[in-house]
C-alpha cells in the first residue's frame, strides 16, 4: 500500500492509524504548492482532484476520502479495535463522528485558513467552529476518547484537524486564528493523543516533531 500525504494536512490522521496498526506502507510525500510527488511525478496523475490523503492498494485500487480510508485501515486489523464491527450501533456512532468531523470541523477550518479570500465570512465561520469545539469539549470532559472509553480512528482525525489551531508546528504553516485554551476536556484529550507513540512517530516521519 501507498499513502500519499502532505505534512500538516488531514492526511496525518491515516498516517497515525497506520502506525497504530503497524501496517506495511510506503509513504509518498506530495508538495502542496507544485502538486508533485517526492519522485517528481505529477500528483494529478494519481488523483485528479489533487488533494490528500490518497491510499493506493496493492492491486492498484485507490481510496481518496479520509473517513473511508480510516475505516478501511481499521478493518485490516479488527483485533486492534480502532473501529467497531460493521453493522453494529458502535460502528454507526463512529461514522456519525467521522461525518461530523468531516463536515463541521474539517470544512469549518477552511475559511479560517484562507481568511483573506473568505473576507468577512471568516469571522462568522470562526464563531461557528468555536461552538462546535465547545460541544466536542463537553463530550471529552465526560469521556476519555470520542467513542467513550475506546480509542478509535475518529480520535486520529480530530487530532490532525485540531492541530491547525492548537499546535505551534501547525501554526507555522497555517494561521487559523483560533485557540482552545479554555476547553479543558479538549486540552487533556489533545495531550493524551500527543503522547501516543504512533502519533509521535507520524510527526517525526513528516518532519513535524
Amino acid at each position: 500500500m501507498k499513502l500519499y500525504y502532505i505534512p500538516t494536512s488531514c492526511s496525518l490522521a491515516p498516517h497515525i492509524v497506520l502506525n497504530e496498526l503497524a501496517l506495511d506502507i510506503e509513504l509518498v510525500r506530495v508538495d502542496y504548492k507544485t502538486h508533485t510527488t517526492q519522485a517528481g511525478g505529477n500528483y494529478y496523475d494519481v488523483n485528479e482532484l489533487g488533494y490528500v490523503p490518497m491510499l493506493e492498494l496493492a492491486d492498484g485500487a485507490r481510496l481518496r476520502e479520509g473517513p473511508v480510508i480510516l475505516q478501511y485501515l481499521a478493518d485490516r486489523r479488527p483485533d486492534a479495535g480502532l473501529a467497531a464491527p460493521a453493522g453494529t450501533m458502535a460502528r454507526y456512532r463512529l461514522q456519525e463522528w467521522l461525518g461530523m468531523l468531516n463536515s463541521e470541523i474539517h470544512k469549518g477550518f477552511i475559511p479560517l485558513l484562507y481568511a483573506r479570500q473568505a473576507g468577512p465570512y471568516a469571522g462568522v465561520a470562526k464563531e461557528k467552529l468555536a461552538r462546535r469545539y465547545e460541544w466536542i469539549d463537553r463530550q471529552l470532559t465526560a469521556s476519555q476518547w470520542l467513542m467513550g472509553d475506546r480509542y478509535s480512528v475518529a480520535d486520529a482525525y480530530l487530532y490532525a484537524l485540531t492541530g491547525w489551531g492548537q499546535a505551534s508546528w501547525m501554526k507555522s504553516h497555517y494561521n487559523a486564528d483560533i485557540r482552545f485554551d479554555d476547553l479543558h476536556g479538549l486540552q487533556a484529550w489533545y495531550a493524551r493523543m500527543h503522547e501516543r507513540p504512533a502519533v509521535q512517530r507520524a510527526l517525526r516521519e513528516e518532519g513535524l516533531a
